[in-house]
């Protein structure tokens, strides 16, 4: 990928479609989270139209995305620079996503997991204290989905009901900033199935333990759906080789 100085010149006419937008953005995320464009890396509007065939637009909409999730910044006759890895936002799902995609997946995979089990477990024991008795109905009748689509095979619609399983306790424990880890967990669970790294059928005790933590919740027993979150991701870590 070219690297030069930023042009400010501005046309704001041009078009360019969702689709596009994303095929650029993903790709000089990916650049970016690969290493091919280093900390210090000048980038401008001009060379992503030539590089990717885009509008202006496109271009500029593509750095915007990326100096929200502090990427790049922009400084005024300096140009579009590549921001050091340390200021990432790295909760941030797309970066996540960019992350478990690369070379250094095992690494990704293995630092979130670790966070998962320092907050997933307190958002259960949350959940067990503060959910509305809709969310507690609504995390058993998820179990069951879990337990009736693994036994079946059906890898698509268990990730379906997975992401909204634990979606639903991290949105119903009381806690605004587990909750905001939604996302990032969504894309996890994700990658884990796309790269292939669930079985053709999850393990009993992985359903078991999903039913406990619904069950738990259920009845308000937080102490009961803290032990059970945290067998669900021992059972993560050890199926991927995570110590």
């Amino acid at each position: 990928m070219s690297t030069v100085t930023e042009d400010h010149a501005d046309d704001a006419n041009d078009g360019g479609s969702p689709a596009m937008h994303e095929r650029v953005l993903d790709a000089v995320g990916v650049a970016i989270i690969a290493g091919e464009l280093p900390p210090g890396s000048r980038l401008t509007l001009e060379g992503l139209q030539q590089e990717y065939g885009v509008s202006r637009t496109v271009a500029r909409d593509t750095m915007k995305v990326l100096e929200s999730m502090n990427l790049v910044y922009s400084r005024r006759r300096v140009g579009i620079v590549v921001q050091r890895r340390d200021l990432w936002n790295v909760f941030d799902p797309k970066l996540v996503r960019w992350r478990l995609a690369s070379d250094h997946r095992a690494q990704q995979f293995s630092s979130l997991t670790e966070l998962r089990i320092a907050v997933e477990p307190i958002a259960a024991a949350g959940a067990a204290r503060r959910a509305s008795a809709a969310e507690r109905s609504r995390l058993v009748s998820l179990a069951a989905d879990l337990r009736r689509l693994g036994e079946a095979g059906d890898l698509q619609g268990f990730l379906e009901a997975d992401i909204a399983f634990h979606r639903l306790l991290l949105q119903s424990c009381g806690n605004e900033m587990f909750t905001a880890l939604e996302g990032m967990v969504a894309e996890v669970l994700t990658s884990r199935t796309q790269q292939g790294l669930m079985p053709f059928k999850p393990r009993p005790e992985a359903l078991a333990a999903h039913e406990e933590v619904a069950a738990a919740v259920a009845g308000g027993d937080a102490t009961a759906a803290e032990t059970a979150m945290h067998h669900i991701l021992d059972e993560v870590r050890n199926a991927m080789g995570l110590h």
